[in-house]
């Protein structure tokens, strides 16, 4: 099971079937999939969300191999903003998307944190990883923020195609340490 999660800002709430319809209005935009893994059809179909969230995300969180919640603003709990996930996948241990209204204002960083404190308290997992475009700023800050660091580079196909791609870390000792001791 995935617990709803909270942040100054934000609820995080566990990924239902309810949330496609929402999910397909908001998720075939360009700025939210061109850095997404190429796997992820373009142009984005009708009923991808669902089938996506059917048959893909809730058997794996029944399997217990993948946690996904939707964001929500506190001050308006029924209107969904964006996803964040955690995988038990080498190199793709967290990934998210937040509809452009709602980027750089600091949203998606809080909902790491949540994430974040989850992969390393409840899962005890001892280290993060994750892979991105290094095209994409906005997720690059972010693993920057949270005292993440670079250990390698590659390239990966991404939706707008082959990319030199980025590879990030950090153990559940450092992120525990940055956590006590912020900046």
């Amino acid at each position: 099971m995935v617990p709803p999660l909270e942040t100054p800002r934000l609820r995080l709430r566990p990924l239902e079937l309810a949330d496609a319809d929402q999910t397909q209005e908001l998720f075939p935009n360009w700025e939210i999939v061109k850095h997404l893994a190429g796997a992820v059809p373009w142009p984005y179909p009708p009923g991808a969300a669902l089938g996506y969230i059917r048959d893909i995300a809730l058997p794996a969180i029944e399997r217990g191999e993948e946690w996904h919640w939707t964001l929500r603003l506190r001050t308006d709990p029924n209107r969904l903003i964006g996803f964040v996930s955690l995988r038990r996948v080498p190199w793709h241990n967290r990934g998210f998307w937040i509809a452009p209204p709602w980027q750089r204002q600091g949203l998606m960083s809080e909902a790491c944190v949540a994430v974040t404190d989850y992969w390393f308290d409840v899962l005890g997992e001892p280290v993060m990883r994750t892979t991105k475009a290094a095209a994409n700023s906005g997720s690059r800050r972010i693993s920057e923020k949270q005292g993440m660091r670079l250990v390698a580079t590659c390239e990966s196909e991404y939706v707008s195609g082959t990319l030199p791609t980025e590879q990030w870390e950090i153990t559940a000792e450092e992120w525990r340490a940055r956590r006590q001791n912020p900046r």
